[in-house]
């Protein structure tokens, strides 16, 4: 299954046959006191540096959220969305727990964008999916309900089903416009969480066979070496059918074992992203 995001101008493919997406997540004020008093007095300066750092990084989507403590949300999202489009051509996955944040950022919005994200609460999925049928956007949806993130993988499978049952049958979303984030818990927290996280991702891509992402820096959440944790992770989650992650794109290493596990995994044709991106370091060192 393929879900198709696009900007004005360009296009990526998620599925499991292609390159894993990289969705960079800099784009966001949560722990960024610096980043959060800019936008406080609605400087998005910032915002232009974290779009160039993570596109020469190797992200492909990037995440736009503004959603922190006395910032206009609702009117920076907009404003956000207007900025990075008009300095990068990649798609965008468009990011807050705020309804009316979400329809600004659509609204502004060229193309067909991911929003990022609606969860089992009857009431979110009521105030959430119109918004995403209406500007004919695609949707992460969070297997949790309102009592708390399941961690059980069968039963985040389970809710994962009955949300594409209500987005596909009630609101018209079609299914590949569908991407489950089966939640990713820090193993900080249990040891056996990201094993758990795994057997969730290969349940809702077998059973399912929606695409899948993550929030994948949360599973270092807490713990030391968080970036070599992280490296780990992501090629792991892959194997187990993951196609798309919001993650670090600055962070080479991260993006070195996302682009080895492609072509381990055969979405990297002859080797070719791989040996072009050896060729560019080298050019880089000797230049």
């Amino acid at each position: 299954m393929h879900t198709v995001l696009s900007s004005a101008r360009s296009s990526v493919t998620i599925g499991p046959d292609q390159p894993f997406c990289i969705i960079g997540e800099r784009i966001n004020p949560t722990g960024r006191k610096k980043f959060q008093e800019q936008l406080r007095v609605e400087d998005l300066s910032a915002v232009e540096i974290d779009v160039a750092d993570q596109i020469a990084g190797g992200a492909m989507m990037l995440d736009v959220n503004m959603g922190a403590p006395l910032i206009d949300e609702v009117k920076l999202l907009g404003d956000a969305v207007r900025l990075v489009q008009s300095i990068t051509d990649v798609p965008l996955c468009i990011d807050s727990s705020i309804v009316e944040a979400l329809e600004s950022g659509l609204a502004a919005y060229e193309g067909k964008a991911l929003v990022n994200s609606v969860t089992m609460e009857r009431e979110r999925l009521d105030l959430i999916l119109p918004l995403v049928k209406r500007y004919g956007a695609a949707v992460i949806a969070l297997p949790n309900d309102e009592e708390a993130i399941p961690e059980d993988p069968h039963r985040r499978l389970e809710l994962a089903k009955r949300l594409v049952g209500i987005a596909t049958d009630e609101y018209g979303i079609p299914i590949e416009d569908i991407v489950v984030d089966p939640l990713a818990m820090p193993i900080g927290a249990d040891h056996t969480l990201a094993m758990k996280t795994m057997e969730a991702i290969h349940l809702i891509s077998t059973e399912i066979g929606v695409n899948t992402t993550l929030g994948a820096s949360n599973v270092s959440f807490g713990m030391p070496d968080r970036h070599t944790l992280n490296a780990v992770f992501i090629p792991m989650a892959m194997h187990a059918g993951l196609t798309s992650a919001i993650m670090d794109a600055r962070t080479t290493h991260i993006i070195t074992a996302v682009k080895a596990a492609d072509l381990m995994m055969g979405n990297d044709e002859w080797g070719a992203t791989w040996i072009a991106a050896h060729r560019a370091k080298q050019a880089a060192a000797t230049g």
